[in-house]
């Protein structure tokens, strides 16, 4: 028998690949809380046309990851259901940072690029020219945080309030903390290769220049899902899920159910006992022996459960850090209210406000005669601005006086939702690419039958945690 623990987006992604290779295998998913879907939680007003998101609330669509996902929604018959936004729209084009005052549109084109547009002191093209004439790092590095590597080789500028402001919205961390050897492993792959970003780019736009077919014979071209074409065709920017990204998880759960698969919420996983090949798993007061158990949840939990019998592993999966995120959504009977459409502004830490930034909802989608707003607020401050225990009136009261400062939206919301998220997102730390491969390598070399996946070791986004699913349950298989 096989078990998986967790019934997140990860966990269920897990089931669904399993089951693909393997569809008589004999599986549970066991699930603490009282619902799947994790983080991914949609509150649905259809009634009154909108949806509070407290986790994720759009996907990405480019790159091998993303193609998987939409292969996945594909599979589960959701292709129908996907609503987009294009490259073109508002939305994808105005993209904020509040610095200095003020919210600075960020540049969308060549000529934004050419120009000196604020915070920014000087040209775009500038901190290019300062990576092309920057060289390679005078020491073979490790890793290096994001702050550091970006400061070095494209500026302080850049690294303040580009960067340190991305990065909240990525993972609510801190620069100057977050390892770009993981985070951003191109940037980092090109200095080290190529002596800098830019001109590691140069080289390869050439050589994929030169490895194109004549135009008399054309190459096969990667199989790829209809929905992941229609996505390229139509140029998405974002896209997702009618009835809030939700639908997502609750349908791979009713599809695995639908197969036989037993997917047990509200459970107390007790213990885990690892017996030469195979793992006793204590859930409820009830014991069973697995062949195969896939991990999904954080890996601060399962370290207490691994620390007794393997102590260096259990160590090792305590020390990747999580934080804490407040997620308020607010909802106003206007559709008016924003001086300015887009997608929303980030906050860079310099700016010392407690708010990471806001998401236009309304704007990326259709909310009726809505305006509906996500304050995004802590992350790796959450302790400083907070207070380690505060008040839902606290926290709201926080999330009102930023958008009433910054968006001059004076007036009460018709409706909102605090949610509080405990340890909500992994911190990729300088080194964290090291520290999960020594997690995984000590599993191997035990024999552990045990399989990792999730945020807490490939990525935080959608598209990571499925493709985390799907690849750490290939490896398994093949075992």
């Amino acid at each position: 028998m096989t078990a998986i623990l967790g019934a997140g987006i990860s966990g269920l992604a897990a089931g669904h690949y399993l089951l693909r290779k393997a569809s008589h295998l004999p599986l549970t998913i066991y699930e603490a809380t009282d619902r799947v879907g994790g983080w991914i939680r949609s509150d649905r007003y259809l009634d009154s046309g909108y949806v509070f998101e407290a986790g994720p609330r759009t996907i990405r669509p480019k790159g091998p990851a993303a193609s998987n996902t939409l292969e996945l929604i594909e599979d589960l018959g959701l292709a129908d259901q996907v609503y987009s936004i294009n490259s073109n729209h508002t939305a994808a084009r105005n993209r904020m940072i509040y610095a200095k005052g003020k919210l600075n549109l960020l540049p969308n084109s060549l000529g934004g690029i050419l120009k000196t547009v604020p915070p920014f002191t000087k040209p775009l093209y500038v901190a290019a020219f300062r990576d092309l004439l920057a060289g390679r790092s005078k020491i073979a590095l490790q890793d290096e945080s994001m702050y550091s590597f970006v400061e070095r080789r494209f500026g302080k500028e850049i690294a303040d309030y580009a960067v340190s402001s991305m990065l909240c919205g990525i993972c609510a961390g801190d620069a100057k903390q977050i390892s770009v050897k993981f985070l951003m492993k191109d940037l980092f792959d090109r200095e080290q290769q190529h002596g800098g970003v830019i001109k590691g780019l140069l080289k390869e736009a050439l050589q994929n220049r030169k490895k194109k077919e004549p135009a008399t014979t054309k190459a096969t071209p990667t199989q790829m899902a209809k929905l992941a074409e229609r996505a390229k065709a139509e140029n998405w920017s974002i896209y997702s899920i009618r009835g809030g990204l939700q639908t997502l998880p609750e349908t791979l759960a009713d599809d695995l159910q639908a197969k036989g698969v037993s997917i047990v919420t509200g459970t107390k996983f007790e213990e885990l006992t690892f017996e030469r090949d195979r793992i006793a798993l204590r859930v409820d007061g009830r014991e069973q022996l697995l062949q195969h158990l896939v991990s999904s949840i954080p890996s601060y939990k399962l370290a207490r459960h691994v620390q007794k019998q393997h102590p260096q592993l259990g160590s090792t999966l305590a020390s990747i850090p999580f934080v804490d995120v407040c997620v308020i959504n607010l909802q106003y009977r206007r559709a008016d209210l924003l001086k300015q459409d887009g997608f929303g502004f980030l906050v860079p830490p310099i700016e010392n406000l407690p708010i990471l930034g806001v998401i236009f909802d309304s704007c990326c989608f259709d909310m009726d005669s809505n305006t509906v707003l996500t304050v995004m607020m802590g992350g790796a401050w959450f302790e400083k601005w907070f207070g380690k225990n505060p008040s839902e009136e606290q926290l709201l009261e926080v999330a009102l006086k930023n958008v009433s400062e910054i968006l001059h939206i004076d007036q009460q919301p018709d409706s909102y939702k605090v949610n509080l998220l405990r340890k909500c997102i992994p911190q990729y730390t300088v080194g964290h690419q090291q520290r999960v491969q020594a997690i995984r390598d000590y599993i191997e070399q035990h024999r552990l039958p045990i399989v990792l996946c999730g945020a807490s070791y490939d990525g935080v986004g959608v598209n990571d945690v499925i493709l985390s699913a799907r690849t750490n349950v290939d490896k398994m298989l093949l075992q």
